[in-house]
């Protein structure tokens, strides 16, 4: 009987009223739409930072290669002989300037070659900046 009673008892409830409200409710799914914003964001940002430094690898690669023509052809006109440094290669190179990689720094040029059969090494220092680390790029 008692069970009857609270049967009849009831009132018509929408499903929000019975977890909590309205408010709770918007809350969650607030809170839920702005983790998956800031996870997105991370993800976006974790690609960028990414393809800005395989950028800066390309074009160092690509400064790599037109200083090392510079190299050769300084070292044809000097009889094998490798320049003083990388500022009188500009006659060479067709640039006034130092060859700087993709984060500024300029690059290193060794004569003759640590390698046998090398007569120079023509390197950047990479991302990090430490010489000869482990993410140069010759």
């Amino acid at each position: 009987m008692l069970r009857r009673r609270r049967l009849l008892e009831q009132d018509i409830f929408f499903p929000w009223e019975r977890r909590g409200g309205l408010r709770r409710r918007l809350r969650v799914h607030r809170l839920r739409r702005v983790l998956i914003v800031a996870g997105f964001l991370g993800l976006l940002i974790t690609i960028a930072v990414r393809e800005r430094r395989r950028a800066g690898v390309r074009q160092t690669r690509a400064t790599l290669l037109d200083t090392r023509q510079a190299v050769d052809a300084y070292l044809a006109d000097h009889q094998g002989g490798c320049p003083p440094s990388l500022s009188d290669l500009a006659k060479y190179a067709g640039s006034l300037q130092v060859p700087r990689d993709a984060w500024g720094r300029p690059l290193r040029l060794i004569c003759p070659g640590r390698r046998e059969g090398s007569r120079y090494e023509l390197m950047s220092d990479g991302p990090d900046g430490l010489p000869g680390g482990l993410d140069r790029i010759e």
